[in-house]
């Protein structure tokens, strides 16, 4: 797998995705947030990486938005309800 600086990868063995700092012969330095915001750097084979699939990600976050938006109009439904209005 040919990286350079500033391609994204992930674990074979899953996780979050990660960033590409530098390319060395067998390794590659990777850097990523953590949850609580802090900056990982880490030095890791090649062996274990592979290319993250950006599309993945963008339906990933279509479905939390759909899921969101499906929350809030219950939510709204609900309210309605309370106050005696009718849908």
């Amino acid at each position: 797998m040919e990286l350079k600086p500033g391609d994204v990868v992930m674990l074979k063995s899953g996780g979050h995705p990660i960033t590409v700092a530098e390319v060395n012969e067998d390794s590659v330095e990777c850097v990523w947030m953590g949850i609580d915001g802090d900056l990982f750097r880490e030095t890791l084979p090649v062996a274990v990486l592979e290319a993250a699939n950006p599309d993945d990600e963008e339906e990933d976050d279509d479905e939390e938005d759909e899921e969101d938006d499906e929350e809030e109009d219950d939510d709204e439904d609900e309210d309605d309800r309370r106050k005696g209005k009718v849908a």
